[in-house]
């Protein structure tokens, strides 16, 4: 059984930062295609950002790209995602997610393991 811990979620202004962390409990975790989704209540899950290739190739939606940066911890098992510039339509519960293989990533159906979430708002 592989785990998902995310950590790192609360409440910060707009403009703030915050930096979520998931901890994975298997090796390798560098097979291990990661990525960060995001959910609204009332809306379908949305991808966020996936690390792939033992984090040599990272992606991020249009919407974060240039604001959250994704990065990994081979060693400690542990994916990260640094938030900064927060807008208020960045408030969500977010989740990490573990897959294998290189097609459809930022597809939640891809995504075999994921964490319990936690919770990220940012208020105007």
């Amino acid at each position: 059984q592989v785990q998902l811990v995310e950590s790192g979620g609360g409440s910060v202004q707009a403009g703030g930062s915050l930096r979520l962390s998931c901890a994975v409990s298997e090796r390798p975790f560098s097979t291990y295609r990661m990525g960060w989704f995001r959910q609204v209540p009332g809306k379908e899950r949305e991808f966020v950002s996936v690390s792939w290739s033992g984090g040599r190739i990272n992606s991020y939606a249009d919407s974060v790209k240039d604001r959250f940066t994704i990065s990994r911890d081979n060693a400690k098992n542990t994916v990260h995602l640094q938030m900064n510039s927060l807008k208020p339509e960045d408030t969500a519960v977010y989740y990490c997610a573990a897959g294998f293989g290189s097609i459809m990533i930022s597809n939640p159906a891809s995504y075999t393991y994921w964490g319990q979430g936690t919770q990220v708002t940012v208020s105007s």
